[in-house]
């Protein structure tokens, strides 16, 4: 083989390029980690470890590699990403992390927040919010750093600088790297920017630093979209805020649990819902064939962008909230009063009415797809609810709930998704200030998959002529009223609401016949399904029942009808009966992972541990990851003395929840019997920690005692009242007054 000296040459000289390269990047890189280490001295001096100095972002969970603090410029700004990446860029400019630290919801909240414990409190917030204020050292007294970078909130090289997530418990709990948009030839990151032409000559470098794949996966999300209210926050207890990672992972979208009512065959991840690949019109390198992961992260924020006047941005999120069939609402029957039995499914049966006729109408919501509860998050500022009207033939309306006032204020007796938390002295925490959170008084949220079901009392006016129209429809607002007011003022525009989902039956007076079923509407058994589901959720065992029932009638080769029975009749403690529908189930479907479940726990009670097992295993082994199927297998060995298995399950349990109080005090218990007493004690603590305080239940009575319009809502099977001289408002105009202005 013939090599010529050119060829040579132009070798020779590649591999000093790439030598002097590697050698220039090497030197940059140390000159900068010096910088970084002097920047550490220089916080270090003056900062405040209020939480001790080996927790210097507390209350907040994250993690710097390396170590110390990280200057604010060593990220690379959103303004540098945008040159490669405008599609990006633009969508990012709008979105909620772009604007998770400026906006004036978030900053009135904070600020009380600051004013009230002190700056370093912030980090629990901030972490999230400002994760570059927090692991620059700029939330303590006094502090000089420069913080313009306040206005871009969660840049792209926050997300695309996270080196790995520590745990599932959120607040934060993320691991973050050096911030690099490049890698060396051997895989080493290139601190800070680098020259465009650098990374369209080294895409792959470009992309091993900035994307991996923890990016696509909701564990990611979990750093941030769980949260918890620490002891040194509220200097009280370890309270959970929310946990829409554990909605989640709990739901039927992650296929990790088998006891969901609905099931599906395709795992759907945060990702997939809020970061869809959408076509765009500027330019990006990151798009493929015109589309791109969409980095508005659309969901239910419209408060922000109507703030900001980004019409694309609220255009996109209504349409989002209004496009994915997220919830159905059913008026699926009605009661006469003072007559047994219940006339539904409407549109299916006969029924007879007359001019006069007080009725309970009974209206299923149901949480169709949503992988996390409705509503998600900060339930104590977020606004969903019931607005349940009836019309006469005209268009005359005879009496609604759930209305908003003149005021722009809401019913107060409407029925919300929402929750009430209270503080030490047993009063409503307003305005989001979650440290002073010690209870919660109530919690109206539907968990995924699952539903509601609320009633509806009225009457059809004796002089009433043709039919009658009733409707229910979700709604939504970011946010309360009186909390916008709180931030922004009386004088304000009126803040968007939007129709989630609706309902409309029309009632005949006389001889009303069955009609055809409208596209889209659920098919009867599964109306009479989520009946059911809504009669559990409001231990309304014996109506359940009957509602299972009519779908094992409609369905007999549906063996989650059976299931369903089952799950009934146990807390019914009818044990017998509820073994026998879970045969039943199993005939239909004998590796029904569900349905095993529930055996296991029958098998229990009747003292056959091994069969116990046996069927417990049979569900682990399809959903490896269920942290119900975990604790329970735990519960299992525990009792059988197999202490070493029991070991195992109960510390799976905890890499899937690590918040999880049965781990704790079992393994508390295990690992001391097997001598790991270092290990004993922490797992003791931990479950000291995390346990809910018995005591603070008291505190929601005390709120509730003088909110008889919230106590309504704290009793599962409440009923509206709209006939005149109760809740609600009638065609007379007549509104009740209610005792407090709190619950707006």
């Amino acid at each position: 083989m013939v090599v010529s000296r050119s060829f040579l040459r132009a070798a020779l000289l590649a591999a000093l390029c790439i030598l002097f390269g590697t050698v220039a990047y090497s030197q940059e890189t140390t000159l900068k980690s010096g910088a970084r280490t002097a920047y550490t001295k220089k916080i270090q001096a003056t900062y405040n470890y209020r939480f001790g100095v080996n927790h210097p972002f507390a209350p907040g969970n994250p993690v710097l590699a390396g170590g110390g603090f990280i200057q604010p410029g060593a990220f690379p700004t959103a303004q540098y990403c945008a040159h490669c990446h405008q599609a990006a860029y633009h969508q990012w400019r709008q979105s909620l992390h772009s604007n998770s630290f400026r906006d004036p919801f978030y900053r009135t909240s904070v600020n009380i927040l600051i004013r009230t414990k002190g700056i370093e409190y912030a980090r629990h917030c901030d972490s999230c919010h400002n994760p570059i204020a927090v692991l620059s050292g700029a939330l303590t007294e006094d502090s000089q750093v420069d913080r313009s970078f306040d206005g871009d909130g969660v840049t792209c090289m926050v997300c695309h600088s996270i080196q790995s997530v520590n745990s599932t418990k959120g607040n934060g709990s993320y691991v973050m790297g050096i911030p690099a948009v490049m890698t060396d030839a051997k895989g080493n990151r290139i601190p800070g920017e680098v020259p465009y032409q650098e990374i369209l000559d080294h895409t792959d470098r470009h992309v091993r630093a900035v994307m991996q794949g923890l990016y696509l996966t909701p564990q990611f999300c979990s750093a941030c979209h769980k949260a918890n209210l620490p002891a040194p926050l509220n200097r009280f207890k370890f309270i959970n805020a929310f946990s829409t990672y554990d909605d989640w992972q709990q739901s039927k979208f992650s296929r990790q649990s088998p006891l969901n009512f609905y099931h599906t065959q395709r795992v759907t991840t945060c990702q997939d819902c809020h970061m869809p690949r959408v076509p765009i019109k500027r330019p990006d390198y990151g798009a493929k064939n015109g589309m791109l992961a969409s980095h508005r992260w659309l969901a239910g924020n419209t408060a922000v962008p109507f703030y900001y006047g980004y019409r694309e941005q609220l255009d996109k999120t209504i349409e989002f909230l209004k496009s994915g069939q997220y919830l159905n609402v059913d008026i699926f029957g009605i009661k006469k009063l003072h007559q047994p039995g219940l006339i539904g499914p409407l549109g299916s049966v006969p029924f007879h009415l007359e001019a006069g006729d007080v009725l309970d109408a009974y209206v299923v919501i149901q949480s169709k797809n949503i992988g996390h509860s409705f509503i998600p998050e900060i339930r104590d500022l977020y606004q969903a609810w019931v607005e349940f009207t009836v019309r006469d033939a005209k268009g005359h309306t005879l009496c609604r709930s759930g209305y908003l006032r003149p005021d722009g204020t809401l019913d107060p007796w409407a029925h919300s998704f929402t929750n009430r938390p209270v503080d030490d002295d047993g009063k409503r925490v307003n305005n989001h200030e979650v440290w002073r959170i010690h209870s919660v008084a109530f919690d109206n949220t539907i968990q995924a998959g699952r539903s509601a079901l609320i009633r509806y009392r009225f009457q059809i006016p004796v002089n009433v002529k043709g039919p009658i129209t009733v409707t229910a429809r979700v709604n939504y607002r970011h946010f309360r009223e009186v909390y916008i007011n709180h931030v922004l003022g009386q004088q304000h525009p009126a803040y968007p609401v939007v129709t989630l989902a609706s309902c409309t039956r029309t009632l005949v007076l006389g001889e009303n016949h069955p009609v055809t079923s409208r596209p889209g509407e659920n098919p009867d058994w599964m109306r009479w399904n989520n009946l059911g589901i809504a009669y559990l959720s409001e231990l309304q065992y014996a109506a359940a029942v009957k509602a299972f029932d009519h779908v094992v009638q409609l369905r007999p080769d549906y063996a989650d009808a059976y299931t369903n029975i089952a799950v009934v009749e146990i807390p019914w403690e009818k044990y017998g009966s509820a073994m026998d529908s879970i045969r039943r189930a199993l005939m239909l479907s004998p590796h029904d992972a569900r349905a095993h479940y529930y055996a296991a726990l029958l098998e229990r009670r009747a003292g056959h541990p091994q069969q116990e097992v046996a069927d417990l295993l049979e569900a682990e082994k399809q959903y490896p990851q269920s942290r119900d199927v975990r604790r329970e297998l735990g519960v299992a060995y525990y009792r059988l003395g197999e202490d070493k298995l029991a070991i195992e399950q109960f510390e799976a349990l905890e890499k899937i929840d690590p918040d999880d109080l049965a781990a704790h005090y079992n393994l508390a218990i295990l690992y001391h019997r097997a001598g790991m007493a270092t290990q004993a004690r922490a797992e003791q603590a931990l479950f000291v920690t995390e346990k809910v305080n018995s005591t603070a239940r008291s505190l929601s009575f005390m709120y509730l005692q003088s909110h008889p319009e919230e106590s309504l809502e704290s009793i599962p099977w409440h009923l509206h009242n709209l006939l005149p001289g109760n809740e609600g408002e009638t065609a007379s105009g007549r509104e009740h007054t209610p005792m407090t202005k709190e619950a707006q």
